[in-house]
């Protein structure tokens, strides 16, 4: 399904598509990946990955990064505080 718009401020984000289709929903036009491909969200940038059918993505980002980057929702994971 449809993830939150969000944008990260501080921080690219690429999305490597392993299995199945990924489009990620940009607000000047939408990028379409199949398995192999991959696309890196730059930083500030407002973005919605989206699939219609299940999909196995590898996501790479800095460690302490939140999923929803600026925005609030009930899938939003805080990374633990290390000790």
């Amino acid at each position: 399904g449809d993830f939150v718009w969000h944008s990260h401020e501080d921080n690219d984000e690429m999305f490597l598509v392993v299995e199945g289709r990924l489009t990620i929903h940009l607000r000047d036009g939408d990028v379409a990946l199949g398995p192999g491909e991959f696309f890196v969200v730059p930083k500030g940038v407002e973005h919605q990955p989206a699939a219609s059918a299940e999909c196995q993505v590898l996501l790479f980002e800095r460690k302490g990064v939140i999923n929803t980057g600026d925005a609030e929702d009930p899938r939003t994971v805080r990374q633990p505080e290390r000790l």
